[in-house]
């Protein structure tokens, strides 16, 4: 951890973040937190930086998010999941993170519109194996959407942890609209279940080049609304692609409303692997040409 004593706020190129952290450019404006691409003076590299907005320095929920974002991020070390490098804690916490020089998904797929099937079979088995890890160490992600998956030199690797938690009672509408499996519009029990629905989505998603839940907006979203409107009632997938007929029937069964008949991670790993025709133990391994 390093302490800093410098104003953890900026939105404009060459301010500090804090001490040896300067900003280079705006990514992406939070409702609470920014993203920045910034140059670390200690390692003498860009990383990313996520930080508190700079009119919401004093938003106590908006530190709590960070320094738990960083929390889970420092427990873990996986080849599809951003790495974190550090946490600054004062004045206000700064999150330092490693900088992924590929493309969103969403990009991707703004730009495509759809990827092959292939590169889609091998982007599932990269999320399986991610969010595989994530279970086995106790944590889910619950905000799985193309916007969360960046491709780097054929690896998919997974990023913003910021409301992953524990499995147990959700908060109801807790995520982002049109990607909430069921029971997390509802605030019931979530499990290992609720992000497999978040990958069934990312999979339909990458193979339709639409969202399986029709929906105005990606925006994250509390509880504005009545829960009852924010339940994801998908699309049953529909194609003139070649997908595998196992691999199809996987995606329908990953967005199934009732969380107790989706697949587990590990028949989704079965399932992905036999489409490619290998074997899923090491698969985290393979390079796919899932790129630009």
């Amino acid at each position: 951890m390093t302490t800093a004593s410098a104003p953890a706020a900026a939105d404009t190129p060459h301010q500090e973040l804090a001490p040896g952290v300067t900003v280079l450019q705006l990514l992406h404006e939070g409702h609470r937190i920014n993203v920045y691409d910034a140059w670390s003076e200690q390692r003498g590299c860009r990383v990313v930086a996520k930080a508190l907005r700079p009119d919401h320095l004093e938003d106590p929920k908006g530190a709590r998010q960070l320094r738990a974002e960083g929390r889970v991020l420092r427990s873990l070390n996986h080849p599809h999941i951003v790495r974190w490098y550090e946490t600054i804690r004062e004045p206000a916490p700064v999150l330092i993170l490693e900088t992924i020089s590929g493309f969103t998904l969403s990009a991707l797929l703004d730009e495509h519109e759809r990827l092959p099937i292939r590169d889609v079979l091998h982007l599932g088995l990269h999320l399986i194996s991610a969010i595989g890890y994530l279970h086995r160490n106790g944590w889910l992600h619950l905000d799985l959407k193309p916007s969360n998956v960046v491709a780097e030199a054929g690896r998919a690797k997974l990023i913003d942890l910021s409301i992953a938690r524990r499995p147990g009672k959700g908060v109801a509408g807790a995520g982002t609209r049109g990607y909430l499996a069921p029971e997390q519009a509802l605030g019931q029990q979530l499990g290992p279940a609720t992000d497999v629905w978040g990958v069934g989505g990312v999979l339909y998603e990458s193979i339709v080049g639409e969202p399986a839940v029709p929906h105005e907006s990606g925006t994250s979203t509390a509880t504005g609304q009545r829960p009852s409107h924010l339940i994801a009632v998908p699309v049953p997938l529909k194609t003139r692609r070649r997908v595998p007929p196992a691999v199809a029937a996987l995606i329908d069964a990953a967005l199934r409303l009732d969380p107790a008949q989706r697949p587990t991670i590990a028949d989704c790993a079965t399932v992905l692997a036999d489409a490619l025709g290998i074997n899923p133990v090491p698969h985290t391994h393979s390079e796919p040409p899932f790129s630009r």
